[in-house]
């Protein structure tokens, strides 16, 4: 048996520490973590190195890779390579040992590494939604440039990926992927007007980082998904549906012509999605997870969404269909808004008013190369952080 060599991007948060949790439970040296990226947090970082010793490591600046290496002294344990900034999160990506790129770094830091994985010809294991919201197109063209794999670990887009093997794309009707509805399901408009940070943090069935969580929150993240779907499954807007979920059990379905419904169900745990990107096309026992025990699930709910006071996921699919740079510029305004409702500058219902006003006056064009989608991402952002200044400015009057 070949050891497959693999590189993390993003090996601090949710999705990299679980997938260390599942390299460790294969005793059989199926897998070896060649190389680490993460942002600030040294303390784990260092911990991580010192269980897996890999070749290179990557952390945001050189303040932190002073930090890390004390670290690692006061472990008494070798230090790697270490690199920095978005240089260093292209070495990692693109390490000769991996043979598997987890990508799993939160919002566009990751589109330019994972970029050049693709172009590499790496399997890349991609939980990072916003790069094929950003340049789909771009990114799908390199791995088929490349030979490259793209394999999701979304367990929405995971759940697909198992529901589609084996049925022809002309025999299946329409995706349908799952959302929890958040913690607003049930509130009112006035109440999610009022929300606080804490509040929007109170995800019901899930374990996530704080920008993906405000997303899910606000329905955004379902809409992300929505346009990473159709660059994963080649599926169009009008093919792929959303419906609210509560108990989190079907993880996303599928619809064939005939009317047969095709659903993957399991716990919540995204190390059952993350073994399957891993061991793919393969399935081994996971000794670590509980299986789902149907007999204790009870009922399970399917609501539609309410796209009013949802609106994010109406601006998803709105960007869908136009295509070209404008899911790169509400990507871009959506990362702004999320900051700074979490800096406490503007409200939750802000998040979407501040991507719609972007929407309006950004000028979709190709995307021709990765140049082009940098630029809008900049410039989304310039004008995303003068909408919120004005909403912020707003507020404080009406105070």
């Amino acid at each position: 048996m070949d050891t497959q060599g693999i590189a993390i991007l993003g090996s601090t948060g949710s999705i990299g520490c679980n997938t260390m949790s599942v390299v460790e439970s294969f005793r059989d040296g199926r897998f070896r973590v060649v190389a680490l990226a993460a942002g600030r947090n040294v303390e784990r970082l260092a911990a991580q190195v010192e269980r897996h010793r890999p070749d290179l490591v990557a952390v945001e600046d050189d303040g932190c890779a002073a930090r890390f290496k004390d670290e690692l002294k006061r472990r008494a344990v070798a230090a790697p390579r270490v690199a920095v900034g978005e240089a260093g999160l292209v070495e990692v990506a693109t390490h000769e040992g991996a043979r598997t790129v987890v990508s799993a770094t939160v919002g566009a830091v990751g589109f330019v590494p994972t970029l050049r994985a693709l172009e590499a010809g790496k399997r890349v294991a991609l939980a990072n939604k916003e790069t094929l919201v950003i340049a789909g197109e771009l990114m799908t063209r390199a791995a088929a440039a490349s030979g490259a794999e793209i394999l999701p670990v979304d367990s929405e887009h995971n759940a697909l990926h198992q529901c589609l093997r084996g049925e022809r794309r002309e025999e299946v009707r329409r995706l349908i992927l799952t959302a929890s509805g958040g913690p607003f399901r049930e509130k009112s408009l006035g109440a999610m007007r009022s929300a606080t940070v804490e509040e929007a943090m109170r995800h019901p069935t899930w374990s996530m980082g704080a920008k993906i969580t405000i997303d899910s929150a606000t329905l955004m993240n379902k809409g992300l998904e929505v346009i990473e779907a159709r660059w994963l499954f080649g599926f169009g807007a009008d093919e792929i549906d959303v419906v609210v979920h509560p108990e989190s059990v079907v993880h996303s379905m599928i619809e064939l012509v005939d009317g047969s419904v095709i659903a993957q169900l399991g716990v919540t745990d995204m190390r059952h999605a993350i073994q399957y990107a891993l061991t793919y096309p393969e399935r081994h026992p996971s000794p670590a997870l509980a299986p789902l025990d149907l007999t204790k699930l009870g009922s399970l709910r399917f609501e539609r969404p309410d796209f009013e006071r949802f609106p994010s996921l109406r601006l998803a699919y709105r960007a869908l269909r136009a295509g070209g740079t404008l899911p790169a510029a509400l990507n871009a305004a959506n990362e702004a808004a999320v900051k700074a409702f979490l800096d406490g500058r503007i409200r939750l219902t802000d998040i979407p008013r501040v991507a719609e006003a972007v929407m309006d006056a950004h000028e979709t064009r190709a995307v021709t190369d990765l140049d082009v989608v940098l630029e809008v991402d900049r410039e989304a952002r310039a004008a995303a952080s003068a909408e919120i200044a004005r909403l912020s400015e707003g507020s404080k009057a009406v105070a």
